[in-house]
């Protein structure tokens, strides 16, 4: 296979990447549309929006912002309108995205989690849009480190690499699977899955960096794991709180 792999369309050249981001995008709302159509939760008109807005926004921003930040030196010193605006990463839509919904949350006074019904589409969309990282090979800043081990690819330069992004697929169907057995097994509040979502993402995404490249900020961890850091302190201090009721 010769990375990176692209499309032609109406005569014009598109990396993967953006066409498997987009069907992941699309896939994954219209499989959240499926799951609450089916679902017995039911919100207010004015709550899903604004959760909505507040999510789309949140996310929006996050992705953009921690994906500069990735690197600040270069957005400081040779900033670029067409650098920031393509720049993105899940780890600040995830993070972002959640602030969004909180704040969301409280405009329209809402209290109860809504995070469950989102897991799986969300999850099914990171894997479409995973299979596109990995198909861009070095392209984007998607590949991992040089590597002698078993698993090293070519991925479009002289270099064996860490195919990351097939790192990411198994890690994301695996915790499908897991998640779908807690969710079956027993009971539990409103936002657990979501938590536990986010717990295990988070904590892989904090792991998987150390094999990626970037550049160090705090203690030799970089921007996207000093987010993860604080994602995974946030969650663990809510499960803390959340009561679980084994179904009988």
């Amino acid at each position: 296979m010769d990375f990176p792999v692209t499309f032609h369309l109406f005569g014009k050249t598109i990396l993967a990447h953006p066409l498997f981001e987009a069907a992941g995008i699309f896939i994954g709302m219209r499989y959240y549309f499926y799951l609450k159509r089916k679902s017995k939760e039911r919100l207010s008109f004015n709550t899903s929006a604004a959760i909505l807005i507040g999510a789309t926004a949140g996310a929006l921003i996050g992705s953009k912002l921690i994906g500069n930040l990735e690197n600040p030196y270069t957005l400081f010193e040779n900033f670029s309108l067409k650098r920031f605006w393509t720049n993105n990463t899940i780890v600040g839509g995830l993070a972002f995205g959640l602030i969004g919904v909180e704040w969301a949350k409280k405009v329209v006074g809402h209290k109860q989690s809504t995070g469950d019904l989102i897991v799986f589409p969300l999850i099914l969309a990171m894997i479409i849009g995973r299979v596109g990282c990995f198909l861009t090979g070095i392209h984007e800043e998607t590949y991992g480190l040089p590597t002698d081990s078993v698993f090293g690819m070519h991925l479009g330069d002289q270099y064996l690499r860490h195919p990351v992004a097939l790192y990411e697929i198994a890690f994301l169907i695996i915790l499908w699977i897991i998640l779908k057995f807690i969710q079956r097994k027993n009971k539990f509040p409103s936002g657990f899955i979501f938590q536990l979502f986010m717990i295990s993402y988070f904590s892989f995404r904090f792991i998987l960096d150390f094999i990626k490249p970037k550049v160090d900020i705090i203690a030799g961890l970089g921007t996207i794991q000093l987010v993860c850091v604080a994602v995974i302190f946030y969650y663990l201090f809510k499960l803390r709180s959340t009561k679980i009721v084994n179904s009988r």
